[in-house]
């Protein structure tokens, strides 16, 4: 499946912090030298190259190597860098098996060094250890707090392969987050350090890295020639699983439609063929899944499934419940496309089981997505509607955590900038009262000649009142600013999901919403994405949402709802306006093309919408309710044929628990003549062309 591609990286990223340790010597004979050299004897050359050696295969059996590890750790002078070495090693390992105690014991080791020379490299492996636990259970953010949580000299202060370490992991948990450009500065950072340290395969890794932010960032032909320098550099060094990732990362810079199948099959190949070297039953486990996915998007579903069926047991063997989520999706969808529907759909359900029972829930939303595009394709329009259903309410429980996340990290630097005010007028006023006690004491030993300073006592006193009120104003437009800030969307200049929910509390009345609600919905915006770029992209959400002012009344609610989707609340009108509004909607969207660059961009919509109270019995629901009853029928319109609008005009239903049953089978109280719909259809097509993306653009749902 396609976000197949993702969960890979996301096993390179992870696995990668293993790769940085190294305590050891260059692969090429280079002299002993361990992360911490210089600060104290080195470490002798028996133990560097069992570092080495531990190192480069952590990926394939940490379990193992955490306990030899062990051992040979047993005896060394306590406070020496060789002990550090180990300590950090083991940490990185346990925090590879998820072995929380354990990783949470090494690392205090290191947090509880001594102080000397070797204090700051104890910090930052501290630091990471921590960061790499967190980040296989998916946190990004608190990885990367945990590696930013140390201080400029801290860093500084450590041992290069250290500072090599964090640059590196720092650069790939920014690129997860989409913070680009600290991404490629935190990977130019890893790369220097790696062509100080000397050492190929580092080079090699820290190439990789920077050519993947480089594609993410749209540029895939800068990217591929980065991976030629990176694969260059490790195979001056050759070891079997640093040329895994290498391939694996190769073959998802070929992956997209401008990418040479070819090539993403050989680097596949050889991935699999390096994990087969290295003995790594877990990491081959996703190479054959990985090949499973290229053979579905090629049209080969039977050597799709003969692969994912053979990663499966591998996958579970090791318990890698990345590999097993995505070979079981793999294998559901090549039973859709090989006509065993039924059969696949329950395959993919249990893999984005998986993934939700991991805390993935981004990776269950695509599945669900993913899920419903072959279903549509299948002919499968009821399991579709249902999928995508399912896609929407996953996707909403996404953006509530991202958000909850987002808004305690907004109230968290809000207080800090609170706190720093109220420090900074203490400050003034301690200030004020000791120039009031010398004042007053200059006062009693001259009263009869400076009677006059009592006035200037009380100037002084006037001064700072004025200084606090004017800083209390600018302390109150600061966060009148700030709040208009975080309820409105950068891009489009709409409302966002914050704000809507201050607005709605407006309209909705103790009895539910009496408002009419649209939801509307970019046609194949993936598509355009990946045809025409991420600009363009945005080019295309700014021009829509012009569109959808232009339809619209000053004082109706434009909602940016999600990535490519908006929200329209509008008061109660006279007449059929509802029907109206919506037919005007689809006209605007899809009545002309989004001029980006020297594109002319196709773009239409699938549209819901309903108006409250319902009739015939006057039904109003609470917002909540009406969303999702908007969001159905929504899918209604995508899983026929999308560029349409579907509107509920009457319901069977007297209070909201009966309208939740109807609309969860929606169709067949349609066909029951329980539930009536209004369809409408936007600007006719011309024949054979493309609604969205460049040429050879994938047939997948958006």
């Amino acid at each position: 499946m396609h976000r197949s591609l993702a969960s890979r990286f996301k096993l390179c990223v992870a696995l990668s912090a293993l790769t940085l340790l190294a305590a050891c010597s260059g692969g090429d004979g280079a002299a002993p030298a361990g992360p911490a050299a210089g600060a104290s004897a080195p470490v002798d050359a028996a133990l560097a190259r069992d570092l080495e050696r531990i190192e480069r295969a952590a990926l394939a059996r940490p379990d193992r190597l955490e306990q030899e590890l062990r051992a040979r750790g047993e005896g060394l002078p306590a406070g020496s860098a060789a002990q550090l070495d180990v300590i950090a090693l083991r940490g990185l390992l346990a925090a590879l098996m998820r072995d929380r105690a354990l990783s949470e014991q090494l690392s205090g080791q290191l947090r509880r060094w001594p102080a000397g020379e070797l204090r700051a490299t104890a910090a930052v492996a501290a630091a990471s250890i921590d960061a790499e636990y967190v980040l296989q259970n998916g946190d990004l953010r608190e990885a990367r707090k945990q590696l930013l949580a140390l201080d400029e000299a801290q860093v500084n202060g450590a041992g290069a392969v250290y500072r090599w370490r964090h640059f590196y992991l720092l650069a790939a948990i920014s690129g997860d987050a989409g913070e680009l450009d600290a991404a490629l500065n935190h990977g130019h950072a890893a790369l220097r350090l790696a062509e100080q340290i000397g050492q190929p395969w580092r080079e090699a890794l820290s190439l990789m890295g920077l050519a993947f932010t480089t594609y993410r960032a749209d540029t895939p032909a800068r990217a591929r020639q980065i991976a030629a320098q990176a694969l260059a550099e490790a195979q001056k060094d050759p070891d079997p699983m640093t040329l895994n990732r290498v391939y694996t990362t190769r073959g998802i810079l070929y992956s997209d439609e401008g990418g040479d199948p070819a090539i993403v099959l050989q680097s596949w190949s050889d991935a699999l063929d390096q994990a087969v070297r290295a003995g790594a039953d877990s990491v081959r486990a996703l190479n054959l899944a990985n090949l499973a996915d290229y053979h579905l998007r090629q049209g080969h579903p039977a050597r799709a499934l003969e692969l994912a069926e053979q990663a499966l047991p591998l996958a579970r063997a090791t318990r890698n419940t990345s590999a097993e989520s995505t070979a079981r999706a793999n294998i559901g969808l090549a039973k859709i496309v090989i006509g065993r529907v039924a059969e696949g759909r329950e395959d993919v359900r249990a893999a984005i089981t998986l993934d939700e029972q991991q805390g993935s829930l981004a990776y269950a939303s695509a599945g669900w997505q993913e899920l419903a595009g072959y279903l549509e394709r299948a002919g499968d329009l009821a399991g579709a509607v249902a999928a995508y259903g399912e896609h929407r309410r996953m996707s909403e429980r996404v953006l509530r955590e991202e958000t909850r996340k987002l808004l305690l990290e907004a109230q968290e630097r809000q207080d800090a900038e609170q706190r720093a005010r109220d420090i900074e007028l203490l400050n003034r006023d301690n200030a004020l009262k000791a120039g009031q006690v010398r004042q007053r004491n200059l006062a009693l030993a001259l009263w009869s000649a400076l009677g006059g300073c009592v006035v200037v006592s009380l100037g002084l006193l006037y001064q700072a009142f004025r200084r606090v009120r004017r800083t209390n104003e600018a302390l109150a437009h600061s966060n009148a600013s700030l709040q208009r800030q975080s309820e409105t969307d950068p891009l489009t200049g709409l409302a966002n999901r914050r704000h809507f929910q201050a607005a709605i509390k407006g309209l909705s009345g103790q009895q539910g919403l009496a408002a009419s609600v649209f939801l509307i919905d970019i046609d194949h915006f993936k598509r355009l994405n990946d045809g025409f770029g991420h600009a363009a992209g945005d080019t295309v959400l700014v021009e829509i949402a012009r569109r959808l002012r232009e339809a619209v009344r000053d004082d109706d609610l434009i909602v940016r709802w999600g990535g490519e989707e908006f929200l329209i609340v509008a008061r109660t009108r006279e007449g059929m306006f509802a029907p109206q509004l919506a037919q005007r909607l689809l006209d605007l969207i899809g009545g002309r093309p989004v001029r980006h660059a020297a594109n002319d961009i196709e773009v239409t919509a699938s549209i819901g919408f309903v108006s409250l109270p319902i009739p015939p019995h006057g039904l109003r629901l609470s917002w909540e309710r009406a969303i999702d009853l908007v969001d159905t029928v929504m899918y209604l319109a995508k899983a026929h044929g999308r560029n349409k609008a579907y509107g509920i005009d009457r319901i069977q239903a007297e209070d909201a628990l009966a309208a939740a049953q109807l609309t969860a089978r929606l169709e067949a109280a349609w066909s029951e003549g329980l539930v009536g719909l209004q369809l409408l259809s936007g600007p006719a097509r011309t024949a054979g062309e493309p609604q969205t993306g460049g040429p050879g653009a994938a047939a997948n749902a958006a």
